[in-house]
């Protein structure tokens, strides 16, 4: 999938080209355990009629991002990895992917000691009576306006809004 991609940037394909090169190590590279990094999957949910997102207040970062976590053994594609976190993460039923990523983004974190997280990332729409519930990976949900994010946000969250507003107007049609 990441193959035949069309980066949305430079900093997008740099960051495809990285990840495609860790690929290169095997299934290993899909978990938490391979040191020099591993795949992530991530959702940008937008509500209903494109105005707002839902961010999570990260319960160890303390920063708002986009929902999404670490691969299971039971996802079969990396969007379908980005669904099931939305969904755990913020209990709404019937959200809708997008299967073609937004960006790619490559940033260290401190899983197994140090690593990085080569996070794929996707627009997510909810459906129109959604209604998050705060799980317990996050100490807050909130929707906020696309042009008024909350702080402190995560650093790479912002530059998401724009792509999933394009696939937003895109499915509109």
């Amino acid at each position: 999938m990441l193959a035949g991609w069309t980066p949305t940037g430079p900093d997008a394909a740099e960051a495809r080209d990285r990840t495609l090169a860790l690929l290169a190590d095997g299934p290993v590279a899909l978990t938490r355990h391979h040191l020099p990094g591993h795949l992530t999957a991530s959702a940008l949910i937008l509500d209903a009629a494109g105005a707002r997102v839902l961010l999570c207040l990260h319960g160890k970062l303390h920063r708002w991002v986009q929902l999404g976590g670490h691969c299971e053994p039971g996802d079969e594609t990396l969007a379908g990895a980005a669904l099931r976190e939305a969904t755990e993460e913020s209990g709404i039923a019937g959200l809708v992917i997008d299967p073609v990523p937004i960006d790619v983004d490559i940033h260290p974190v401190r899983c197994q000691g140090g690593s990085l997280h080569h996070d794929v990332r996707f627009a997510v729409f909810a459906p129109p009576d959604a209604v998050e519930q705060v799980s317990d990976e996050s100490e807050a949900l909130g929707w906020f306006p696309t042009d008024r994010l909350p702080e402190p946000l995560a650093g790479g969250t912002a530059k998401l809004v724009a792509p999933a507003l394009a696939v937003h107007a895109h499915r509109a049609r």
